[in-house]
């Protein structure tokens, strides 16, 4: 078991906790709002600076105690998003239905695991000296190799980060299994599913009360007849 040093940790914690909430306050703003680019730059310098104060007046420690550490996707993802609203653009969601499907999954087996529910040592493994770093290699080969051919969408930059900050500098907490996921991210998986599964209920009895419309007869047909 490799641990990354705490010093590192307290860095990482002040600045991913910088971008998750940059990224969330931006989020929540409507579409329709046209922002200068300067809000990009000056909503992330404000959150930089609340986080930076000391001990207990940052939220990053409280943030620290409830959640510990946003994972290295989550951090990611957030990045994305801030340099989306750099270039002027309102991003749309950044959790693709493949990804959330899997992070809900994986992350419910967790916490069943980590409360005896199914007693597999899940999170343990991700500890691993030799299958954890071996499976964030692969990870991040993988994600390189989506990224050359243009595959892998937003997410594939996403985890080539998460998996080479695992693999480099052990963050955020020496485990794998918190690369990848934390409850945040599981909560926002679990409601982008959700959400998508709630619009489509809606739009099918929609879809299915829409008028047939009546079958044509081409001129060829009819002088076929």
């Amino acid at each position: 078991m490799q641990l990354p040093d705490l010093a590192w940790q307290i860095v990482y914690g002040r600045l991913g906790w910088t971008a998750v909430l940059a990224a969330l306050l931006l989020a929540l703003l409507p579409r329709s709002w046209r922002l200068p680019r300067s809000a990009a730059v000056l909503v992330p310098a404000a959150c930089g600076l609340l986080m930076a104060l000391p001990g207990k007046a940052s939220p990053a420690y409280w943030l620290g105690l409830a959640l510990q550490y946003p994972s290295g996707l989550l951090l990611g993802l957030c990045l994305l998003s801030l340099c989306a609203r750099w270039r002027g653009a309102a991003p749309r969601s950044f959790m693709s239905t493949p990804l959330a499907a899997v992070l809900a999954v994986a992350g419910t087996a967790l916490y069943l695991d980590a409360i005896g529910w199914l007693s597999l040592g899940l999170y343990h493994a991700g500890f691993g000296p030799t299958a954890a770093p071996a499976l964030a290699l692969l990870g991040a080969a993988g994600c390189a190799l989506a990224l050359l051919r243009g595959h892998g969408g937003r997410e594939a930059p996403a985890l080539f980060g998460a998996f080479v900050l695992f693999s480099l500098l052990r963050l955020p907490t020496g485990n794998l299994w918190d690369a990848v996921l934390d409850p945040l991210l599981w909560g926002w998986a679990l409601a982008a599913l959700c959400r998508r599964g709630w619009r489509r209920a809606v739009r099918a009895p929609q879809r299915a009360a829409l008028p047939i419309e009546p079958f044509s007869i081409s001129k060829e047909q009819v002088r076929d007849k």
